[in-house]
């Protein structure tokens, strides 16, 4: 397959120990206990071969509506052409 999904690798996240020494405050006032940061989660990285075949797919689909555009155009005009071209011949169009 050209395309194999990965699973990004993540690094071991450095986690606070579980025993944490509680001393007592000497003033006798209450405090609050320290706020442990919250883990911070890593985003998947997406690799350089994932990158190039998105940009390499867009190239191809914009390719082929250029193309589907170019060709609608060369018919239409192709159609006003001889159109004209028959209707100078057969003195004209006429409407009733």
């Amino acid at each position: 397959m050209f395309l194999r999904p990965q699973l990004p690798e993540t690094p071991n996240p450095n986690l606070p120990t579980t025993a944490q020494q509680v001393h007592a405050p000497a003033c006798g006032c209450q405090h609050s206990a320290p706020v442990a940061p919250t883990p911070q989660r890593a985003f998947p990285s997406v690799g350089s071969g994932a990158v190039a075949a998105v940009v390499v797919g867009g190239v191809v689909v914009v390719a082929l509506l250029a193309a589907v555009v170019v060709t609608a155009v060369s018919v239409a005009v192709a159609a006003l052409v001889l159109r004209s071209l028959l209707g100078s011949r057969s003195g004209g169009i006429h409407h009733r």
